[in-house]
């Protein structure tokens, strides 16, 4: 049914769920997942302005992705599911424009992500990268939620 999977990661509790849920379906179907971090520095810049330099702070993002990127690949690799992983930079693009181009350029037939992640102040100002993604892409998209724990 679903060949090749794209799985947009940020670190967020939320991405995590998106993560597990995407490695069950890929063990079931035999799909092979594809993890996506967006390094987007705009958002961050506009968000982190006392930034001691434009420069260590990419650095720091880049670094931050590959680790969210090896996270993710050593779970999909604990339940024996086919990965790669791929982390782009963008200044200026819309995240979820970002996150349909690269499951077309991939040849993705499905999404799977988290329905909200680390995008703090941008969130409220852009809206939701999940829900801009379920909104312009011509593959299926599954959102997933974050599992709250019961009250007790």
């Amino acid at each position: 049914m679903y060949q090749r999977i794209l799985v947009p990661v940020d670190g967020s509790p939320t991405a995590a769920s998106g993560i597990a849920e995407a490695i069950g379906l890929a063990a079931r179907l035999n799909s092979r997942l594809l993890f996506l971090h967006i390094v987007d520095d705009y958002a961050t810049l506009s968000e982190m302005t006392s930034a001691a330099g434009y420069d260590e702070m990419l650095r720091g993002l880049r670094h931050f992705g590959l680790d969210v990127l090896a996270k993710a690949k050593h779970a999909a690799d604990e339940a024996s599911v086919h990965t790669e992983t791929l982390m782009r930079e963008v200044t200026g693009k819309r995240v979820p424009d970002v996150i349909v181009e690269q499951a077309a350029q991939h040849a993705c037939d499905l999404i799977v992500m988290g329905t909200h992640g680390r995008r703090g102040l941008s969130r409220i100002a852009l809206g939701s990268s999940a829900e801009g993604v379920a909104r312009i892409s011509p593959v299926p998209v599954l959102l997933v939620r974050l599992e709250e724990e019961p009250k007790t």
